[in-house]
C-alpha cells in the first residue's frame, strides 16, 4: 500500500468523517468485502484498458503538433496519464494484498467486518453504516473504516449493547439498534 495515501469517510456526521480519517501506516487492516473487490477490480480495468488507451493517443497527437512546452492538449494528458499509472499500481499492489472477507453465518448477532450497524447517542441521533475496509469508503457516505474508532469500538458488539467512543469532542456512547449482514456476498 501507498503510506502516503490519506482517505477520508464521505460520511454526513462531521466528527464521524474525522473519526475515519486513515494514514498510510495506521492503514493496517488489510481487509475488503466481496463487493469492494469487484468495484476495484473494475475499476482497475476502466482505467487501464478504456482510460488508458484513450489518453495514450491523446498524448502521442498532441506530442506530433509541435512545440509540447505550450500545449495545453500534451500537458494536460501527459498529466492524466501519470494519474491513471499512479491509480493502476496503487489498484494492482492493493489488490494483491488485500484479503476477502465474505459472510459467515456465525457473525449473526455481532458486529464485524461487513456488519451494517444502526446506532443511537443519547440525544436520538441515529446513523447506519456500513463497517469496511478503508479501500472501500472513498465516496461512501454510508461506510466506516475498520479501522476508525468507531469501527473498532463496536467490533464484537451486539444489539442493545451500550459503546463509548471517543471523539474529539469527549466521550459519546452509543446504542446499538441493528445489526445485519450482506448474506448474498457469500460465494456458497
Amino acid at each position: 500500500m501507498a503510506e502516503s495515501i490519506v482517505i477520508i469517510c464521505h460520511c454526513s456526521v462531521p466528527w464521524l468523517r474525522k473519526l475515519s480519517i486513515n494514514e498510510g501506516p495506521s492503514m493496517s487492516t488489510k481487509l475488503i468485502t466481496r463487493a469492494g473487490h469487484v468495484q476495484l477490480q473494475a475499476e482497475l480495468h476502466q482505467l487501464w484498458k478504456v482510460e488508458r488507451p484513450d489518453v495514450t493517443l491523446k498524448v502521442t497527437w498532441a506530442a506530433s503538433l509541435g512545440d509540447r512546452s505550450e500545449n495545453a492538449d500534451y500537458q494536460y494528458n501527459k498529466k492524466r496519464l501519470r494519474e491513471i499509472d499512479r491509480r493502476v499500481r496503487y489498484l494492482t499492489k492493493s489488490l494483491e494484498l488485500l484479503r476477502i472477507v465474505d459472510y459467515v453465518p456465525e457473525q449473526e448477532g455481532r458486529v464485524f467486518f461487513g456488519a451494517w450497524v444502526q446506532v443511537e447517542n443519547e440525544a436520538g441521533e441515529q446513523l447506519r453504516f456500513r463497517v469496511v475496509g478503508y479501500d472501500e469508503i472513498l465516496g461512501r457516505k454510508d461506510y466506516i473504516s475498520i479501522d476508525s474508532p468507531m469501527a473498532r469500538a463496536l467490533l464484537k458488539k451486539q444489539v442493545d449493547d451500550e459503546v463509548p467512543v471517543v471523539t474529539g469532542a469527549g466521550t459519546v456512547t452509543w446504542l446499538i439498534n441493528a445489526i445485519e449482514y450482506d448474506k448474498l456476498s457469500n460465494p456458497a
